[in-house]
């Protein structure tokens, strides 16, 4: 009974270690950020890295979901989209691209704390309403229309039903008269 139990407690604890840290709504640590000489490189997703491009690194994030990274020392902010994967070590949450540490105005610390959460919890203003109303069509023809045709097309398709003339003989011509 007791090997039973710690055996199911490990295997719990396996499983609860591959949970993604995606349920989080905001943390709070250190970002730095790329170079300018990393554009060109392959990030974990396969794009390829530009210095201008508003792109960030995180550990847990799935590629392509969009962040809102605040500076709360200066109170600037900027969305970012998960591009790579990272940053390891020194303490750090986030790798931001160039432009977006730029946006943050914290390219002379190098390393600056922020606040990061998924721009799902952003309140998007003038955001459309769900409930649109959708125009209704009428599918159905009109009687002057016979098998679904235009009468300009029915036109056209008599005129190709007809049988095709045959084209005239030339007549010789008197020089190939008197050569006979």
């Amino acid at each position: 009974m007791n090997h039973l139990q710690s055996g199911l407690l490990s295997i719990i604890f396996a499983l609860t270690g591959f949970v993604s840290l995606y349920g989080q709504t905001i943390q709070r640590g250190k970002a730095s950020y790329y170079s300018k000489k990393a554009t060109g490189a392959r990030t974990s997703s396969g794009e390829r890295l530009h210095h201008d491009s508003l792109t960030c690194a995180h550990r847990t994030y799935p590629f392509g979901t969009k962040l809102k990274v605040t500076n709360p020392k200066n109170g600037k902010m900027v969305f970012v989209r998960v591009t790579d994967r990272g940053p390891y070590g020194r303490g750090r949450i986030i790798d931001l691209s160039w432009r977006a540490a730029k946006e943050l105005d914290m390219l002379t610390q190098g390393v600056a704390m922020v606040i990061v959460e998924p721009m799902d919890t952003t309140i998007v203003p003038f955001r459309p309403s769900d409930n649109m109303a959708l125009p209704e069509l009428d599918f159905q023809t009109s009687d002057d229309i016979m098998d679904g045709m235009h009468p300009a097309w029915q036109d056209i398709k008599k005129v190709n039903e007809k049988p095709a003339k045959s084209i005239p003989k030339k007549k010789p011509s008197a020089i190939q008269q008197k050569k006979k």
